[in-house]
């Protein structure tokens, strides 16, 4: 078992439509469903947080509506994606109550980790719904996207989601059981890699756009995956999803390849908040306010003494002193009008001043960071 998937405290597991349901039959592959529930009600009695991406919707949809085989028209799968939903969000959450655990139906959208403000929201409720104990069922909400919007693969919904949620560990189920140097079946001395210290020109030439009809990606999609993933701090694995218990078979065997992050997710994190994004504006704190941040604190109303700029909920501004130094830099949690209405206040008297329940802080210490000291 490698110290990667040892030590990773939180895991996101992408499953394809052609592990989740027979082609033949377009029916739900039910025993390989409960092994799988199996393997993450386990990692969860370890200690470890689990995120599902998966997919399947389109494809049970289908079925029910007995739709032609083939690729479908962006109707047929908006139709297709909205029976099969219910089915899916059936099985996950049957299987995983009989496990004692509670599943929780997620869809997103690209705006959804794009667009600051709704990629804040969609990170605080699969945080909530892991503190609570809550196993999320992420999916692409194929019912409303366009062609002109929608990701097109789940390995790479998986990556963003990954990397949104700070992810330690992703792992890509797939039809192979890792990264070869040519898809299998192609050349005879075709060989599967251990381990991708570098997404490199070599490793993405590689790569064999090798997709069933069922899974829309393939082995350059998952190069597309690697490159989010790892550049956000999370270690990526691609194994094999054709056994059953495909989760305990990668931890116990080690057959799969690793494309390994060179930071932790809370520093590729905190990197791209404090060098990444341009700051809509600026709030201005106490000295108080600059100590608690100091002490890895997160910012509150009360500590505020100004805002400068239009700023909207999500986007990054600037922390400043009461002397002008740049202390950080954070995704803040109100937009300007709001934050103006409650900077100085204590957290308890946001809902009177505003109507309504916001965040008590008004940038979280995992949406900051700050300067070294001399920089």
């Amino acid at each position: 078992m490698r110290s990667e998937w040892a030590s990773a405290r939180r895991i996101v597991v992408k499953i394809g439509s052609a592990l989740l349901v027979d082609n033949a039959a377009g029916v739900l592959r039910a025993a390989w469903l409960d092994a799988l529930c199996d393997d993450i009600a386990e990692l969860r009695r370890q200690g470890k947080e689990v995120v599902l991406v998966s997919s399947g919707a389109i494809a049970l949809g289908r079925n029910v509506l007995k739709l032609p085989k083939g690729p479908l028209k962006l109707e047929d799968s908006q139709a297709s994606a909205a029976v099969g939903q219910i089915h899916l969000a059936h099985a996950y959450e049957s299987a995983f109550r009989a496990r004692g655990l509670a599943a929780a139906q997620v869809l997103v959208t690209l705006g959804d980790t794009e667009e600051r403000r709704r990629y804040l929201n969609a990170r605080s409720t699969i945080s909530t719904l892991l503190k609570l104990g809550a196993v999320p069922v992420v999916n692409e909400n194929d019912t409303v996207a366009t062609n002109e919007i929608r990701y097109g693969d789940n390995d790479r919904l998986a990556a963003r989601v990954a990397s949104m949620m700070s992810a330690d560990c992703l792992v890509l189920l797939s039809d192979v059981d890792g990264f070869y140097t040519a898809p299998p079946g192609s050349a005879a001395d075709a060989r599967r890699l251990d381990v991708v210290p570098e997404i490199t020109a070599e490793i993405e030439a590689m790569a064999g756009d090798v997709g069933s009809e069922l899974s829309r990606g393939g082995m350059v999609t998952k190069i597309e995956a690697a490159k989010i993933a790892v550049g956000a701090g999370t270690n990526m694995v691609i194994a094999s999803g054709k056994v059953l218990n495909p989760l305990s078979v990668l931890a116990s065997t080690g057959v799969c390849t690793w494309f390994l992050a060179h930071q932790d997710p809370v520093t590729a994190r905190k990197r791209w908040i404090g060098g990444t994004l341009e700051p809509r504006g600026a709030v201005i704190v106490d000295a108080g306010a600059a100590k608690a941040l100091g002490s890895g604190k997160s910012l509150l109303p009360a500590g505020v003494t100004e805002i400068v700029g239009q700023f909207e909920r999500g986007d990054a501004v600037a922390i400043r002193g009461l002397e002008g130094t740049e202390i950080g830099r954070g995704l803040i949690a109100y937009g300007h009008a709001d934050a103006a209405a409650i900077i100085g206040r204590k957290s308890g008297e946001i809902a009177d001043i505003l109507g309504y329940l916001g965040r008590p802080e008004l940038i979280h210490r995992d949406d900051m960071s700050l300067r070294k000291k001399g920089s």
